[in-house]
């Protein structure tokens, strides 16, 4: 029988092993001052939490250490003083920082990261000459790194790291939103604050590489070590903020316009919406400039584009009777933007260049009804300037609306960027099935990247002889399950749920992009897009109740919406892998249908029975299966143990309809829901007014136990309706704030 240490045992074994593997036979007697990139260094280790530690190399000067810059990604600009600081002749030693042991030998300058529990978990390395990192590939998947780049597991590729549209592969792969947070799926991750440089995962030994070596230093890394993927995304939450809520309109469906023709066709469409009860609740202007005649006069202006909105304030006033928001869309003509919008502005200046000024600049249509903001392009912005701007149109809304949740639509941001609920999209993409088959994966990083509120252009911006009806809706299912539910694009009366079936495709407006045509004309009269959309937008608003609950959650832990199979079944290495599938909160396993002309899909389900949305059908999981599909139906499977609250349909969010809340059980597994709910549009919620009931299920018994969660409280109306379902069985019960228990 092998012999048990205990904890301090291993601890101080795990010590000796560090220092014995780093500098086997050396002592550091006589060593020169450690120097890195042609500079005197020293090392700083920091304690951030039991499972995340800094480690800081930053050159001396004048026996000084330099600050660490910031760029506005972390959440503090102070973590307290390092536990330990190094300079001068270094020798191997191992420091403790929570639950983490960082080995440390000078030459070669490299650091061991070892846990209790598993042994080694990483080793980093950093050149001397170069400042170049160092660190093991590993034979795990690779993840993170923000929007874009090659996809999924990033192993095997090279990242330039390049930010915009032109970063990497923009007809498939869409804008780069790159971010230094690499996840390895073995049970550690890393936030590279400082500097920025590329990434070389192609051998065995990765490398991050700054831009030259006078940029190396300083160099600032957060380590996370984990064996539970909820505790990574919870310190990258630590590290670069939790999200805020937006607002709960934001979630609903958010239809785009380009060129428009007159007041008529903008009022008459949103009447369309509301006749045909299909439901909305965004409509988005695009800016003159990137079209002939949008919102308004020319790029960047905020001057209303009279012959189309000859009567702005009226005109949003209608748009609000009907129950629509509406959003601009807005450009940045400059270069950098620094401040905050309550630095105050010299009255008559506009200075875009100051957050300040440049918001001003939005105040007076903003005060005519404007609900939100689109900020296009971005590019050329340094990474502060992407935050400041990210901030901006968070905070300067609250200046005329302090308690209402903005909304703005970034095509640019950085790390952090979630503290300001920015929603981001993927730019102008290719309308291919290649296009659409890579944004699945796409997903899954910018999520595991600490982005929640992601979305495409419905459809691909650019269309193709590929944009067909049948690309189209499925594009649109997968659309349905992202946070982002967005149609937008050129030939853009295609975009619409209806305009499939009337022969009028909108203005062309494709001359400026190679490979770009016209949709065939036998694809314009198809009457089966319109009811498949209404399915789906209906189902999108049936699941608002879970949705919302699970944005929620998103907040106050870290974990994202849409979520890679990694975060729930890290063990399963078929799961960890998988790139074409991802849950939708922590129950709905999404499958979306990516080939042309499908009649079935291989799904990949993890271990547990799983059901089949659409029939119910119950499935044993840790296997692949096949699912014959067809034009109206995306795969959806429900694991078993699941609480899955649906509403009624409804034509907007703030919609009031006397119907009660199915609330639908999945047996096979214990489970638990916590249902939130709140004003959806004020950060009263902050106050204690919100609800939450949680839901709690014990299969054995075959109970359902319903009660409010700690802190929250019942809202009006003070009774709630609710249909639960298990199996064939429903039971009507009412909620009122007591504990219900309900047997099947």
């Amino acid at each position: 029988m092998s012999k048990r240490y205990g904890r301090r045992e291993v601890l101080k074994g795990m010590s000796a092993a560090c220092a014995a593997y780093l500098l086997p036979g050396q002592n550091g007697a006589g060593a020169e001052s450690l120097r890195v990139a042609g500079q005197e260094v020293e090392i700083q280790i920091g304690k951030v939490s039991e499972h995340t530690f800094r480690l800081s190399v930053v050159p001396v000067k004048d026996g000084r250490a330099m600050a660490i810059p910031l760029d506005g990604s972390l959440v503090r600009t102070l973590w307290g003083e390092p536990i330990a600081k190094l300079r001068g002749a270094v020798h191997a030693q191992s420091i403790k920082c929570g639950d983490v042991a960082v080995g440390i030998a000078a030459r070669p300058l490299t650091f061991v990261v070892s846990m209790p529990s598993t042994g080694k978990v990483q080793q980093v390395r950093v050149d001397e000459d170069t400042g170049v990192v160092s660190f093991e590939t590993g034979d795990a998947p690779l993840l993170g790194l923000g929007e874009g780049g090659p996809q999924f597991d990033r192993r095997g590729s090279f990242d330039s790291m390049r930010s915009g549209q032109g970063g990497y592969e923009l007809g498939t792969h869409g804008g780069r939103v790159p971010i230094p947070w690499l996840i390895g799926t073995a049970g550690w991750a890393m936030f590279i604050h400082h500097p920025f440089g590329t990434f070389d995962f192609s051998g065995p030994e990765s490398k991050f590489q700054p831009k030259d070596p006078d940029s190396a230093l300083p160099l600032d890394i957060f380590f996370v070590t984990a064996r539970e993927p909820a505790r990574i995304m919870a310190e990258y939450a630590r590290i670069t903020g939790h999200a805020e809520m937006p607002p709960l309109w934001s979630l609903g469906y958010q239809q785009s316009h380009r060129t428009l023709a007159s007041r008529e066709e903008i009022l008459d469409e949103a009447k369309t919406f509301r006749e045909k009860k299909l439901p909305c609740d965004v409509l988005i202007y695009l800016g003159t400039g990137f079209c002939p005649s949008g919102w308004n006069t020319e790029n960047g202006s905020f001057a209303w584009n009279s012959r189309v909105f000859p009567d702005p304030k009226e005109m949003l006033d209608q748009l609000h009777q009907e129950n629509f928001r509406a959003v601009l869309h807005v450009v940045i003509l400059t270069r950098t933007l620094q401040g905050t919008v309550h630095d105050g502005c010299e009255l008559g200046r506009l200075d875009d260049t100051e957050a300040s000024c440049y918001w001003d600049a939005h105040r007076r249509d903003f005060a005519m009804g404007v609900d939100g903001w689109w900020p296009d392009e971005g590019d050329p912005l340094d990474l502060a300037s992407r935050l400041t701007r990210n901030r901006m149109y968070w905070e300067g809304p609250q200046i005329d609306r302090p308690n209402e949740r903005p909304y703005a639509l970034h095509r640019n941001g950085y790390a952090g960027m979630q503290r300001y609920a920015s929603f981001l999209w993927s730019g102008d993409v290719y309308s291919t099935w290649e296009t659409l088959k890579t944004h699945v994966p796409n997903a899954i990083n910018t999520a595991l990247s600490g982005i929640p509120y992601w979305g495409t252009d419905i459809g691909g911006f650019v269309p193709t002889k590929e944009f067909t009806a049948e690309l189209y809706l499925r594009w649109f299912q997968f659309g349905a399950f992202c946070t982002l539910f967005r149609c937008h694009g050129r030939a853009w009366k295609l975009r619409l749920p209806w305009g499939w079936d009337t022969g009028d495709p909108g203005p062309t407006e494709i001359s400026n992009y190679g490979g770009a045509a016209v949709p065939d004309a036998s694809q314009l009269h198809n009457a089966q897009v319109e009811p498949i959309c209404r399915k789906y937008l209906e189902l999108r608003y049936r699941m608002l109740p879970y949705l919302y609950s699970a944005v929620r959650e998103c907040t106050t832990t870290g974990m994202p919406v849409m979520r890679a199979l990694w975060l729930h079944y890290p063990e399963d290495p078929v799961a960890v892998a998988r790139d074409d599938e991802y849950l939708w909160g922590r129950d709905i396993l999404v499958a979306p249908v990516c080939e042309k002309e499908a009649i079935s899909r291989h799904i990949y389900l993890p271990r547990g029975d799983w059901y089949d949305f659409w029939t119910g059908e119950r499935t044993e999981g840790g296997r692949e299966i096949s699912r014959d599909v067809d034009l109206q139906t995306i795969p959806l499977y429900v694991r078993a143990g699941a609480i899955l609250p649906l509403g009624p349909v409804k034509q907007h969010t703030g919609e009031k309809v006397d119907r009660p809340l199915s609330v639908t059980v999945y047996p096979g597994a214990d489970g638990s829901f916590l249902l939130y709910e709140d004003d959806g549009k004020s950060f009263d919620y902050r106050k204690g007014e919100w609800m939450g009931i949680q839901m709690d299920w014990n299969d054995s018994r075959r109970v359902l136990r319903l009660h409010l969660a700690p802190d929250s409280r019942i809202l009006p109306p003070l009774r709630r309706s609710m249909e639960i379902r298990v199996a064939q069985a429903t039971h009507e019960i009412v909620f009122e704030g007591r504990p219900v228990e309900v047997t099947i």
